[in-house]
């Protein structure tokens, strides 16, 4: 039996992407106006968690990206547990902000159900199809055309599943289709703008486990 080997690049990377993760979620509960556009706040946020994962999937595989994904929403779900535990915590006599709190994170459940079946869905299928146009390529060429395909699967998927499970109810039904068309387009932006950056830290990332393996063989 062969010990996993995981980078401390890997590691720093994983805990990046759960507390974007994790951020994202209680940012989701807030819609933001900007002109005509409603968004919601996990937007600033959200879609840094999918240029890591395509950071992990060009340098690490599509295997250790599943691993990543499934940590995230571990920690979601813990977190939203103890959220409620807390919730349900009698209150002093001097604390007034029990309504408040229940108001913010007792959506938090129906929004992690949301996130778990969109972003298990959108993150998985942005890394499957992240993977098999590299493995297409052959050469690994093209990163910047294989993350902006990718994102938009991802993305597309991801505010297809999550906004009407998360929104039904609260909001009327063309703000939630909205809401669908923009976020994918605004997240697809987002990765476009930041590509150049992207190349970059995949660059760098593939230059250091690069020299960890040359370390780690001449050790041998």
């Amino acid at each position: 039996m062969t010990k996993e080997n995981y980078s401390f690049t890997y590691i720093v990377l994983t805990l990046l992407f759960v507390v974007c993760l994790i951020v994202s979620n209680l940012l989701e509960i807030k819609t933001v106006q900007i002109g005509s556009l409603t968004i919601t706040a996990g937007v600033i946020v959200f879609p840094i968690s999918y240029i890591i994962n395509d950071c992990i999937v060009e340098v690490y595989g599509l295997r250790k990206a599943k691993l990543t994904i499934w940590a995230g929403f571990s920690a979601s779900l813990l977190i939203s547990l103890l959220l409620q535990i807390g919730i349900l915590l009698p209150g002093s006599s001097s604390w007034e902000g029990q309504e408040a709190m229940s108001f913010i994170f007792g959506a938090v459940p129906r929004m992690f159900a949301a996130s778990l079946l969109a972003f298990i869905c959108g993150s998985m299928l942005n890394a499957y199809v992240m993977e098999k146009m590299k493995l297409a390529s052959k050469d690994g060429r093209h990163f910047s055309v294989r993350a902006i395909v990718s994102t938009v699967f991802g993305e597309g998927a991801d505010s297809l599943i999550f906004f009407p499970i998360a929104f039904i109810g609260i909001l009327p039904f063309s703000d939630i289709i909205m809401l669908i068309i923009t976020q994918t387009v605004l997240k697809t932006i987002y990765e476009i703008i930041i590509l150049p950056v992207t190349i970059r830290v995949v660059r760098w990332l593939k230059e250091i486990e690069y020299r960890r393996l040359i370390s780690a063989s001449s050790h041998d």
